[in-house]
């Protein structure tokens, strides 16, 4: 044992360490060179604890969460995963600090779950914060705020135009948030039968006390954990199987490096694993979430195109967590994938969200699963703008719309309508809500043909309410309860594969030059430095901005989610 001071040897009955430390995101983000970091992700996960099944020489599973923040639905799912590994081996934990998160995931995972000696555990139940920015776009900055939605839950203008939410949207979101609350709790309790409900949602706790309350085992340091479980399990040594401190295989860096070079696109294999992350929008926004620049209509339309035409791949599993964006977007992205299903198998797996927009993406599946604490819905529309006009005057600037039709005192509004400078006219906005109006019917006929269900059924399950994954199948909106693990599963069963097919991640690699420019060819855009400096500040606020930027760029019509929503 590494404790011992002895060289720790290479062979032999082994404890395989998973390390979850930094996080575990849907896709990797890329370094400078366009490579990517190290941090495993989902799928990543998945295809380790796959091979669990051909190990001989495993006697354990040590999980390393770290101060580790996973998102419920990721945690939901990978505590589920490493629950059935624990069928045949002891899978223990261990965590220098607990979140409602982790100790869901590590209380479904871990027959031992130890924490460090000066840690916490934040056993502090569920919450949603909503951020409104009214008062500062309108008392302090004096911009003119407009929107207009479809859908009386909608709401994703109300951090703009109010001060709180609405009725329906705190409705909404308490009815989701209860759904969630729920599922957590019998998870955590079912799993942790000492564990009461005061207890799980009256922290945070210190280790000794955490230990007390039955939230966990042991206390001690990693090495500590680490050697207790070689122990028991008569194991010789520690390898890491995920995570920092992997051995690479020969020439696997310098292979990765030389794909960055070339922006080499990803192999293929049976199954193909599209990744859909973030807001979604027409170009690329120049993304600065740590996950993904989000979901580019051009970039994922030509990877649909490829899979579509490759006969090597006979399903394809996509993964989303997005909290919308560009409603044009949605429908081409929509009709992409409408396509592909034609031809083979396309399996949705739901991650932590799929609203609006990203809901209008998965009701293309053939089959679509969501955790139980996934959030899906929000079907609806909203579109809008904030013009500048009145801020502007206050500093002595004056903008004038010129129309080329004269004689008419409606034609400068109406040619100026995409303007951040000029506020909306009362014609502009009765044509621009039926525009909407429009697009939202458009919507419910979309999901009504992809779910191959009565379009009142989807009526009944829209203007922009959200649902947990479990109220979401049960209004069949999904099909099934699980995670990409078992997305997959499905894929291969239904293109009549061997269980263990291979799955490959499909998307093109960015190459050196794509990591200083955007899609397009050009450098990061104001917009994207300004969501650049947020991030320092409010990253929780960052899946709303850009889900919202096209409305930076031309006032259109959006499919987003009606919150800045994390739920912790």
């Amino acid at each position: 044992m590494t404790s011992s001071g002895t060289r720790e040897p290479r062979e032999g009955p082994a404890v395989l360490v998973f390390d979850l430390s930094g996080g575990l995101p849907e896709q990797q983000s890329t370094g400078l060179l366009g490579l990517p970091s190290k941090t495993p992700s989902l799928d990543e996960l998945i295809h380790e604890v796959e091979r669990l099944a051909r190990e001989t020489n495993a006697r354990g599973v040590l999980v390393r969460l770290g101060t580790s923040r996973i998102g419920l639905a990721r945690a939901t799912e990978v505590g589920a995963m490493f629950a059935a590994v624990g069928a045949k081996f002891p899978v223990w934990c261990h965590a220098d600090d607990l979140g409602n998160e982790t100790l869901y995931l590590a209380a479904r995972a871990c027959r031992r779950v130890w924490l460090s000696p000066a840690g916490t555990v934040d056993a502090i139940g569920l919450a949603a914060q909503l951020v409104y920015f009214h008062r500062l776009l309108t008392d302090k900055l004096g911009l003119e705020v407009d929107f207009l939605q479809v859908g009386k839950y909608k709401g994703a203008e109300e951090p703009f135009t109010r001060d709180g939410p609405s009725p329906e949207a705190r409705a909404s979101l308490e009815s989701t948030l209860g759904g969630l609350r729920q599922e957590w709790l019998q998870g955590l309790h079912g799993a942790r039968p000492p564990v009461t409900d005061h207890a799980s949602e009256d922290g945070p706790y210190s280790a000794e006390d955490a230990r007390q309350r039955g939230l966990i085992d042991d206390i001690g340091y990693f090495d500590d954990a680490r050697d207790a479980l070689e122990k028991s399990a008569a194991a010789v040594r520690a390898e890491v199987r995920l995570g920092a401190g992997v051995r690479p295989n020969s020439g696997d860096e310098l292979s990765e490096l030389l794909r960055a070079l070339a922006g080499e696109s990803f192999g293929s294999a049976p199954v193909a694993l599209v990744r859909a992350t973030g807001a979604i929008s027409m170009e690329s926004t120049g993304g600065v979430l740590p996950e993904s620049g989000g979901i580019v209509e051009r970039r994922l339309v030509r990877t649909l195109t490829h899979l579509e035409k490759n006969e090597d791949v006979r399903a394809v599993v996509l993964r989303i967590d997005s909290p919308g964006g560009s409603a044009l977007a949605s429908d081409l992205l929509w009709h992409a994938l409408m396509q592909l299903r034609k031809r083979k198998p396309v399996v949705v797996s739901i991650g932590g969200m799929a609203a609006s927009g990203g809901y209008y993406l998965a009701s293309s599946g053939s089959v679509v699963f969501a955790d139980e604490t996934s959030i899906v819905g929000s079907i609806g529309v909203v579109g809008g703008k904030i013009a500048a006009d009145q801020a502007l005057q206050r500093i002595g600037i004056h903008a004038e719309t010129i129309a080329a039709k004269t004689g008419d005192p409606g034609a400068a509004a109406r040619a100026a309508y995409e303007s951040l400078l000029d506020p909306w006219d009362a014609a502009t906005r009765v044509r621009l809500q039926e525009t909407m109006t429009s697009i939202y019917q458009l919507f419910l006929a979309r999901i009504a043909e992809g779910r191959a269900i009565p379009i009142d059924l989807v009526s009944a399950s829209a203007e922009g309410r959200i649902f947990s994954g479990r109220d979401a199948k049960a209004r069949g909106l999904v099909d099934e309860i699980g995670g990409l693990k078992d997305a997959i599963v499905r894929a291969r069963a239904m293109a009549g594969l061997a269980t263990d097919a291979a799955v490959a991640v499909a998307g093109e690699s960015p190459g050196l030059l794509a990591a200083f420019v955007d899609d397009e060819g050009r450098a990061e855009s104001a917009a994207s430095r300004l969501r650049t400096m947020a991030a320092g500040v409010a990253p929780e606020l960052l899946p709303l901005l850009e889900s919202l930027d096209p409305v930076v760029d031309q006032g259109t019509a959006l499919c987003v989610l009606p919150f800045a929503l994390t739920v912790r």
